[in-house]
């Protein structure tokens, strides 16, 4: 896809704050300190539109991105950064399912994993969510240039059995793996929405 235009439009930290113009989202999912920034920076060919950290757990609110004018891209706040205030931590689940349940406008969840690393326990719990509320998506492994060629492979099997997914896109914010590919799925899902 051709990015010809991206802009922040703004952070909902309720309900209300949501945009109601019916367009079309993708949402990033995953775990603090994945990253969840760099991904949708580097998707979008920009530095500093999403706002990357050196501390996890930052992100608090849904941050919308309007793209080409047509649709948005959703950075949901990071899950079980550890040092997060114990109201923070709890609050992050109601919030995401409330959104995962009740967003009409959501064509594609996202769901970020550190391709170095088995998936947690919180990421087989936003699996079963994304389950439960049917809605499509696809596991991307970040940071895949961190590892071997065989133990990229090795580990993208351990999550597609740990996810039950038929796949994960091995995704490098650096080098550009699976932009191509993540595109391809989000053009797919976009294209299908009529709203």
């Amino acid at each position: 896809m051709k990015v010809t235009s991206a802009e922040f439009v703004k952070s909902a930290f309720t309900e209300k704050d949501w945009p109601r113009d019916g367009r079309p989202e993708v949402a990033f999912l995953g775990r603090s300190n994945v990253g969840k920034s760099s991904m949708i920076n580097s998707l979008l060919g920009v530095k500093g539109l999403a706002r990357t950290s050196s501390t996890p757990g930052r992100t608090q609110s849904l941050n919308y991105f309007l793209i080409n004018q047509k649709f948005y891209f959703v950075d949901l706040p990071g899950y079980g950064y550890a040092r997060a205030p114990r109201e923070v931590r709890e609050s992050w689940g109601e919030f995401v399912t409330d959104y995962l349940a009740k967003r009409e406008p959501l064509v594609l969840s996202i769901h970020i994993v550190d391709s170095r690393h088995e998936p947690t326990k919180l990421d087989l719990q936003l699996r079963e969510w994304l389950t439960v509320y049917a809605k499509p998506r696809v596991v991307v492994a970040t940071k895949s240039d961190k590892l071997s060629n065989n133990d990229l492979r090795k580990n993208l099997e351990r999550a597609r059995r740990a996810l039950s997914v038929d796949r994960v896109i091995a995704y490098s914010a650096a080098t550009g793996q699976g932009r191509e590919e993540v595109w391809r799925t989000i053009e797919e899902n976009i294209t299908d929405f009529r709203f």
